[in-house]
């Protein structure tokens, strides 16, 4: 059974509060917070500001994906406005064993996000020193986009490295999730599944959630 993480960039942003109170009454083990900076992804979404909104209201801990450059420019106010994890591109990131090192200073979950092109072998040398692999399961920067059927490999592969060599990193996957591929996800390895407009698009959205998480 995967924790799920609703991903707050499909949420109504004028009931914000209200969205987050009834994520903190439901299933979901974490709230995933989307940053975008309109330069590593072809998007804007929001920033620390918001962060710390969603933060003021959260009982669950703020699982944040910054898809952003030079990310570890931003690490500490990310910090300070609630962050529990941040997770960084490995495209992004000319020396990602620092920034690694230094979220791990900050005594925060050090994750690290793959894009669909982005062989999971890049990450061979730092699997040991991570908390989690993100493995993009659609091109990041919009919400809404369809799974791509490649990620079932990627991830049985993942989860095959992280057996043989003890690893205790989890597998969060993002991007296109529903009921009828998140079986199949947890299956390969899946601990964290990552959904938003799935969740926040449905009549139910707890219901959904508890169903991902049944799943």
């Amino acid at each position: 059974m995967a924790e799920i993480a609703p991903s707050i960039l499909a949420a109504d942003f004028g009931n914000l509060q209200r969205d987050v109170e009834m994520l903190n009454a439901s299933s979901a083990g974490y709230i995933h917070v989307d940053v975008m900076d309109g330069v590593f992804v072809p998007n804007i979404s929001f920033g620390i500001p918001v962060c710390e909104a969603v933060y003021k209201h959260a009982a669950k801990p703020l699982d944040v994906h910054l898809m952003i450059e030079k990310p570890d420019r931003y690490f500490e106010a990310f910090k300070k406005a609630g962050a529990w994890g941040l997770t960084v591109h490995y495209e992004a990131c000319t020396h990602l064993h620092r920034n690694i090192q230094h979220l791990k200073e900050l005594g925060l979950s050090a994750g690290v996000a793959l894009n669909p092109h982005t062989p999971i072998e890049l990450l061979s040398d730092i699997l040991e020193d991570i908390d989690l692999v993100l493995i993009m399961s659609v091109n990041p920067g919009f919400g809404g986009q369809k799974f791509i059927e490649n990620t079932y490999k990627k991830i049985a592969k993942l989860n095959a490295l992280r057996e043989k060599f003890g690893y205790s990193f989890k597998i969060e996957v993002d991007g296109g999730v529903n009921l009828d591929n998140a079986p199949q996800l947890v299956k390969e390895g899946v601990d964290i599944l990552v959904a938003g407009s799935f969740v926040f698009n449905s009549n139910d959205p707890a219901a959904t959630i508890e169903k991902l998480k049944n799943s």
